[in-house]
């Protein structure tokens, strides 16, 4: 247990390089991760539930697995705090990428990509990140889990509310289900676990393997996406990776300014920013490619991919920059004091 504890801390530490060797492996023999996109069953309502969909769950499980009603009370103390940060992720993320659509008059099915990534919950893997960059981890937990358990409702509506006029017709159902099963199931199961077992010693033992379990997921999850579009990241063109690459750091930007005009300290900031920029593009990618009312789109998947790559990319580079910000700052005090 104590090795693969340390498995865990390394992989946590090293998420950033660990998600890039993979991608870069993908990329050069894409069946390594086939498997990732592999179909098991069709359910009642169309979605194509797939591999993917299951390690999507295991992270959502393994986030589930750390969640307490401790911190929930936690949260209550500063529920403002809670309400600006969803609120911004619900509203910044979706409008940038609609601004940007207009902006540049894109097509619709990569305006359709987009979008979805914009009206995504926040990831899982921005729990990471904000543990990596000194964040507030609590913080960063309870956005992703209140976004996420408002995203069946705010994600089906904000995509069928943007993408009004748009060629393709988004149905609110079909989306509300792959959400629940890929996302909400998992996370109240792994809740549920902690409540029961949680205080049990060898259940604490469990937890601190989950962050390895959450960045080999993550890994898989860019690996699978590589592996089925890989291939198209270069068809639409680098302007369509600027636009993905510009909508996340604009998020980025914009989380940290909320977080500093609403009275944040440096850890909360940190966390919004992370939160706020970087979505959950794996969602968005097995929405895409799951469900029956992007088919007519394809390029949406395409773009939901190149979002989920850069996503987990970028999100392990500014946790790696706050990190380096943090020691220099440790550095000086210490030169200080001598």
């Amino acid at each position: 247990m104590k090795f693969l504890q340390k498995i865990s801390k390394l992989f946590s530490k090293y998420t950033s390089i660990i998600v890039i060797l993979v991608a870069i492996f993908t990329f050069i023999v894409p069946s390594s991760m086939s498997w990732v996109n592999f179909k098991l069953f069709t359910d009642p309502v169309g979605n194509n539930f797939t591999n993917q969909s299951i390690v999507l769950g295991l992270i959502m499980f393994s986030m589930g697995l750390t969640l307490t009603t401790k911190d929930f009370k936690n949260l209550a103390k500063k529920p403002l705090h809670i309400v600006y940060g969803v609120t911004a992720q619900y509203i910044v993320m979706p409008l940038i990428a609609y601004l940007l659509v207009k902006l540049f008059n894109l097509p619709v099915g990569i305006a359709l990509g987009l979008i979805l990534v914009g009206c995504c919950p926040g990831g899982v893997s921005s729990n990471i990140m904000a543990y990596l960059c000194g964040g507030d981890v609590a913080f960063s937990v309870g956005m992703t889990t209140i976004s996420t358990l408002l995203s069946p409702i705010m994600t089906s509506f904000m995509v069928s509310f943007l993408a009004n006029g748009a060629e393709v017709s988004i149905k609110a159902l079909p989306m509300f289900v792959s959400i629940i099963e890929t996302v909400i199931i998992p996370i109240l199961f792994g809740f549920l676990l902690n409540a029961l077992w949680g205080k049990t010693r060898i259940f604490k033992e469990i937890q601190l393997i989950m962050p390895g379990v959450a960045v080999m997921g993550l890994s898989c999850v860019v690996g699978g996406v590589i592996a089925s579009q890989g291939s198209k990241f270069f068809t639409l063109g680098l302007t369509i990776f600027s636009l993905v690459v510009a909508h996340n750091i604009i998020g980025y930007i914009l989380g940290y300014l909320i977080g500093h005009f609403t009275g944040m300290n440096i850890s909360k900031k940190r966390t919004i920013s992370i939160e706020v920029g970087m979505q959950n593009a794996g969602l968005a990618t097995n929405l895409a490619t799951t469900s029956t009312q992007f088919a007519a789109a394809p390029d949406s998947a395409v773009v939901a991919a190149i979002a989920c790559v850069w996503h987990s990319i970028s999100g392990a580079l500014i946790a790696g920059v706050f990190s380096i910000i943090d020691n220099k700052k440790i550095s000086s005090k210490k030169l200080a004091e001598k």
